[in-house]
């Protein structure tokens, strides 16, 4: 008996087909986002955004903090960056 070796090799190696993202669709994103933010409530989205880098200091539960910021349409990235001022990032 033979270990270690793969009795099912491949004569060549396929190379699959890179996925592009039209460009048009970050521009429209964008301006969905810019709109988003023109519209909501930034003084309510800045505290919080605050109440939640708070919470995060301590042991309070954050979950009802993030779901009352996303129903005053905080976005998930400035939520995470919120978090991440008090915990960083993984590495």
């Amino acid at each position: 008996m033979i270990v270690g070796v793969n009795k099912f090799t491949v004569e060549t190696e396929e190379v699959p087909e890179v996925f592009r993202v039209d460009d048009s669709i970050r521009r429209v994103q964008s301006e969905k986002l810019a709109a988003l933010r023109q519209r909501r409530d930034n003084a309510k989205v800045q505290s919080l955004l605050a109440a939640i880098e708070a919470a995060a200091r301590g042991t309070d539960n954050l979950m009802p903090l993030v779901v009352d910021a996303v129903e005053h349409y905080c976005t998930l990235g400035e939520i995470s960056d919120a978090l991440r001022k008090v915990w960083g990032e993984y590495r």
